[in-house]
């Protein structure tokens, strides 16, 4: 009978494409997905390091498998927090069978475990050299009767979702030095993906609408030299799909063409990484940009698609934040009005920049600063739904009663419900007109026209 398996997902979409890619590999071994972790003979925990509530989050995970998971099954940690903390996590995991870094396989039986019948390991193949690669593949390779393999999760074939949507991760790594940010550390420079290769997963998924994701998305192509552009992938992309989405999109890099080019997709959503409204604390970030220059883009954007909605996230309570430029900040939520915006208390990163810099801000005074910035977008947000009702727009029903307007990202924003008394609420995968009838919080209520 084959062996199964079951894939905990922490984090960002970059991390879930990462284990669809994941469980790729372990179909591919003759593995089936299992229905519960409890019932599944290799469990996986693919885990997210970007600040230390992620941390501790996937540390409650691992533990949590290692609790529900069937007594002889086999735990694996994997992803971010395995690659930047390999060692020291298997140390302080002993219920952890294996702490695998990037590219490292991940099955039911280890090579050690053939050779001696037992053994935890912990390879990490981001902090390997290159001359120690292969002896740390071998000892890591979990695949019965492959020796020394490595995968590229960036490249690899992944299933087709359920879902009729998907992302589509087209880079992996980050040129950047925000003073905030370890990822470079551990994901290493940007490395994108040939454009024909991005297609054809595209293809490969079937699906309606695909998000496009990179920690810098609008820098693709940037190292393939002529061969990459962010421009002509996104118009390649949407001639394939009905619906083109982007997420992760550094401002400095919104050119007229990537403006236009959204526009032109159906989906003019624009997801920008703006982080603060300061131009001197921004600078403080090792960011670029100010409130007016975010704004002119903005308005820009607006005037030539009036449509368009926004979202974007904000650190509150970087070294040096001052009280006004936190004042600042919420003079930009104002006349933005972002259809979405996140807000995330800073978190000291060991390597950072901002790791070194004094004048930090004391925590009782991020919490006030943190309520105060959310009270005011989640108004704004509250309004500019309600402005929808009674308008006639398109969304794709994701699964019955439920679907997605070009405005609403998948996992992040809100939905719109068909209502149940509606004589057709939608297949999946369908697009279907609707009239909003009333905004409820960050949802809205719909029915069919």
């Amino acid at each position: 009978m084959p062996g199964r398996y079951w894939v905990e997902t922490l984090g960002c979409p970059k991390n879930q494409v990462d284990s669809e890619k994941l469980a790729g590999t372990l179909q591919a071994d003759g593995l089936l997905p299992a229905a519960r972790p409890d019932v599944a003979d290799l469990v996986v925990v693919n885990t997210c390091a970007f600040i230390e509530a992620a941390r501790e989050e996937s540390v409650n995970a691992v533990l949590s498998m290692a609790d529900a998971r069937a007594p002889g099954s086999r735990l694996v940690v994997t992803g971010c927090l395995a690659e930047r903390y390999g060692a020291e996590l298997a140390d302080a995991l002993p219920e952890v069978d294996l702490v695998a870094g990037f590219g490292v396989p991940v099955n039911l039986v280890s090579s050690d475990a053939r050779q001696n019948g037992t053994g935890r390991e912990h390879t990490s193949a981001g902090s390997a050299t290159s001359a120690d690669s292969a002896d740390s593949a071998d000892s890591a390779d979990l695949r019965p009767g492959v020796s020394g393999s490595r995968f590229d999760l960036l490249n690899l074939p992944r299933p087709k979702p359920a879902d009729p949507w998907a992302y589509v991760k087209v880079a992996e790594g980050c040129d950047r030095k925000c003073g905030f940010c370890a990822i470079p550390s551990f994901r290493g420079p940007q490395r994108s993906r040939p454009i024909e290769a991005i297609l054809a997963e595209v293809d490969s998924l079937d699906v309606k609408e695909v998000v496009l994701v990179a920690q810098d998305l609008a820098s693709y192509g940037r190292d393939l030299g002529r061969h990459g552009d962010i421009v002509p992938l996104v118009r390649a992309v949407a001639g394939q799909v009905s619906r083109t989405r982007l997420l992760y999109l550094y401002p400095s890099e919104l050119t007229d063409g990537l403006i236009d080019v959204i526009g032109e997709t159906g989906c003019p959503y624009y997801d920008l990484s703006l982080q603060h409204a300061s131009k001197q604390h921004l600078r403080r970030m090792r960011r670029w940009g100010s409130a007016d220059q975010f704004l002119e883009r903005i308005r820009t954007i607006r005037n030539r698609y009036p449509g368009a909605a926004f979202r974007s996230s904000f650190i509150v309570g970087y070294p040096g934040e001052t009280e006004a430029d936190h004042d600042q900040l919420l003079h930009f939520l104002g006349e933005a009005q972002l259809d979405w915006a996140g807000f995330f208390a800073y978190s000291r990163e060991e390597g950072t920049y901002a790791a070194t810099l004094p004048d930090a801000v004391e925590q009782g005074l991020v919490a006030e600063r943190l309520r105060e910035s959310g009270e005011l977008q989640d108004g704004i947000t509250a309004r500019r739904r309600a402005d929808l009702v009674g308008q006639v727009v398109e969304v794709l029903v994701d699964r019955p009663g439920a679907g997605r307007s070009y405005r609403e990202a998948p996992e992040i924003d809100g939905i719109v419900r068909i209502g149940p008394d509606s004589h057709r609420t939608g297949a999946p995968g369908e697009f279907l007109e609707v009239r909003i009838t009333d905004a409820v919080g960050v949802d809205l209520e719909a029915e069919p026209v």
